[in-house]
C-alpha cells in the first residue's frame, strides 16, 4: 500500500507530466493550424508551447538524472545521488558536525535549557508523582524479573568471597578487642551477667548438690549435706565478692586475658595462619552459595511483592522522597540553578564529545544504503517540490519563447 508522501510524489509528476503533454497538444494543433491559415495570432501561441516544451524536458531531465539515468540511458554526470552515495555520505556528516554541532551554534541553545523549571513544575502535581513512583515501580520491577537468577548468584558469591576473604580478620579482632578494653565494655558485660549467674545460683542449690552427689558419690556420703551446702553456699559468695569488688583478681585476670588475646591475635603468626585456615574452610564460592541463594531467592520475592503493594514500606518510601523532593526543587532557587547548570555542562560537554560520531553515524548510514534506496528516500523527500521545477520550467520556457519570437516578429517583418 502506497504511502502518503508515495500517493503525493505520484500526483505532483502526474501534473507536471500532465501540463507537458497540454503544451504538446497545442504545439501540434497549432502547426496544423499554421499550415493551414494565415492568422499571425497563431504563431505566438505554437512558439509558446513549443519552447514550453523544450523548459518541460530539459527540465525533466535535470530533476530525473538526480535519482536515476533518464529513459535508462546512462548519460555522464547523471544518476547522481547513487553514484555519489559515499560522497553525500560523507559530506552530509561534515555538513552537520560543522554547521550544527560547533560550540559557537550549540552554546545559545543549551544556555537556554531550563530543566529544573520544567520539572518542578511537572513533579510538584500529584497525579505526576504517582506517575512517577508507578513508572519507576514498573521499571524496577521489570529489571528484577529479568534478571537471570544463576548469573546474580554468582555474581554475588565471587564479590563476596572476594569481599570477606580481603579483610584482614587480625586486625579487626584485635581492634574490636581493643575496643573493647577502651571503652570498659568487658566490666560492663561481666557486671550484666554477674547478678544473673548469681540469681541463677541461688535458686539452683538444690541441683548444684545433687549434680555433687551424683559425680562425687563419696564426699555426699561422708559429709553429707552439709559440705555440700557450703559448696554452694562458697560458690554464690565467691560470686557475690566479684561483683561487689571492682578490683577483684577475677576481673583483672578477664581484663589481662583479653589484653594477652588481643596482642596475639595481632601480632601472632600462629593466628595468622589459624584464620586463614578458617577463611579457606568457610569463606569460599561454595560455602557462601547456599546461603547466598536463599538470600537472593528471598529478597527477589519479597522486593517484587513489595512493588505491587501501594502501602509496601518501599512504595511508602519511594513516595516520602519524591514528595521530599518535588517540595525542595519547587521552592528552591538554588537547587533549581545547580541542576540546570549541571544539565547544561553535560549537554555541552556530551555534544562535542560525540560530534565526531555524530558524522560517522551519519556517514556509515548512507554508505550502508544502497544507491537506488537512498534515491528513492530522497525523492519521497523532496521529489514533491522538484516536481514545481518541471512546471515552472514548461511555463517559463514557454515565456522565453514567446518573448524570442515577439522580438523576431518586431524586428525582422
Amino acid at each position: 500500500m502506497a504511502t502518503p508522501k508515495e500517493i503525493q510524489l505520484k500526483k505532483h509528476k502526474l501534473f507536471a507530466t500532465s501540463l507537458f503533454l497540454l503544451m504538446l497538444a497545442i504545439y501540434l494543433v497549432t502547426e496544423y493550424f499554421l499550415r493551414k491559415s494565415a492568422m499571425s495570432w497563431i504563431g505566438y501561441v505554437h512558439a509558446f508551447s513549443e519552447a514550453a516544451m523544450v523548459g518541460a524536458l530539459a527540465d525533466w531531465f535535470a530533476v530525473t538524472a538526480l535519482f536515476r539515468y533518464p529513459m535508462g540511458l546512462r548519460i555522464p554526470h547523471t544518476n547522481l545521488i547513487e553514484n555519489k552515495k559515499n560522497d553525500i555520505g560523507e559530506n552530509l556528516g561534515s555538513f552537520v558536525k560543522d554547521n550544527f554541532l560547533s560550540e559557537e551554534n550549540i552554546r545559545p541553545y543549551i544556555d537556554k535549557l531550563d530543566i529544573a523549571s520544567w520539572v518542578s513544575k511537572w513533579i510538584v502535581i500529584t497525579e505526576h508523582q504517582n506517575s512517577l513512583i508507578k513508572n519507576a515501580n514498573i521499571i524496577v520491577k521489570e529489571i528484577i524479573v529479568d534478571l537471570p537468577d544463576e548469573d546474580v548468584k554468582e555474581l554475588i558469591a565471587i564479590k563476596a568471597s572476594e569481599i570477606l576473604n580481603g579483610i584482614d580478620y587480625d586486625k579487626m579482632i584485635a581492634g574490636g578487642l581493643q575496643y573493647v578494653l577502651d571503652n570498659g565494655e568487658d566490666v560492663k558485660l561481666l557486671d550484666t551477667l554477674l547478678p544473673k549467674i548469681l540469681a541463677y545460683a541461688e535458686k539452683s542449690q538444690d541441683i548444684i548438690r545433687e549434680r555433687i552427689n551424683e559425680k562425687r558419690p563419696l564426699i555426699g556420703f561422708l559429709a553429707g549435706k552439709k559440705i555440700s551446702k557450703e559448696f554452694t553456699q562458697g560458690i554464690i559468695t565467691f560470686i557475690q565478692e566479684i561483683e561487689e569488688d571492682k578490683n577483684h583478681w577475677v576481673r583483672k585476670q578477664i581484663t589481662q586475658s583479653i589484653e594477652k588475646l588481643k596482642n596475639d591475635v595481632g601480632n601472632s603468626d600462629n593466628w595468622h595462619r589459624q584464620l586463614n585456615e578458617w577463611k579457606s574452610i568457610f569463606i569460599s564460592e561454595e560455602k557462601l552459595r547456599p546461603y547466598i541463594n536463599d538470600a537472593w531467592t528471598s529478597f527477589k520475592t519479597n522486593f517484587i511483592e513489595a512493588l505491587d503493594k501501594e502501602d509496601s514500606p518501599w512504595s511508602n518510601y519511594l513516595k516520602k522522597n519524591v514528595e521530599s523532593f518535588a517540595t525542595r526543587l519547587h521552592s528552591d532557587a538554588e537547587l533549581q540553578l545547580k541542576i540546570n547548570n549541571w544539565v547544561k555542562a553535560f549537554a555541552y560537554k556530551m555534544v562535542l564529545k560525540n560530534r565526531d560520531q555524530v558524522e560517522t553515524i551519519i556517514s556509515n548510514t548512507v554508505a550502508g544504503w544502497k544507491g537506488d534506496e537512498l534515491s528513492n528516500k530522497l525523492e519521497l523527500e523532496i521529489g514533491k517540490d522538484l516536481q514545481f521545477i518541471r512546471v515552472n520550467g514548461t511555463l517559463v520556457g514557454g515565456l522565453v519563447g514567446l518573448v524570442i519570437y515577439t522580438l523576431t516578429q518586431l524586428i525582422f517583418k
